[in-house]
């Protein structure tokens, strides 16, 4: 699919305002409200843009730590690899789940509602393969720039 100025346009709107109406983003990208939807569908049929989120303000909501947590498996196998990333899929806490290049394997991001409940998910991690685990917790205690978008700008080529 190209992505022509008009559609990075699109995305970028809709990763900073997933409720803009179709009229007020086809008055903000120069087309017809019609042209608009048009493009939209067929971004998310393409799969570049979707799911629509609400981003959820914890701290307002109810008490929660969240916890970076690195992870390094002593067993390099894809199946180890594979064991533990579809235990901690499964944990729904674990709100991210990266594998990685450098000094550890994965990284994590975990939200719980208080410290004794990451230290029961970290034992069920740690017990995914016994003895060959290795997790570092870092507390998250200030959220200084949280995930609103790509800049794509910057991204793409123009």
């Amino acid at each position: 699919m190209q992505l022509d100025r008009i559609n990075r346009n699109i995305l970028s709107i809709l990763q900073r305002e997933a409720r803009i109406t179709n009229q007020q983003l086809a008055e903000r990208v120069g087309l017809s409200p019609s042209s608009c939807l048009n493009r939209v569908r067929k971004l998310e049929q393409e799969g570049l843009i979707g799911p629509y989120l609400g981003v959820v303000n914890m701290a307002k909501l109810c008490r929660s730590v969240t916890v970076i947590a690195t992870v390094s498996l002593k067993d390099q196998s894809t199946d180890a690899f594979r064991a533990f990333q579809a235990k901690a899929e499964a944990i729904p806490e674990v709100v991210e789940c990266y594998t990685v290049s450098g000094m550890f394997d994965m990284y994590l991001k975990v939200v719980a509602p208080d410290m004794l409940r990451y230290n029961e998910i970290n034992d069920r991690l740690l017990d995914v393969i016994p003895g060959m685990v290795n997790i570092s917790s870092h507390v998250v205690l200030v959220e200084s720039k949280p995930f609103r978008g790509y800049p794509l700008d910057a991204l793409i080529d123009q």
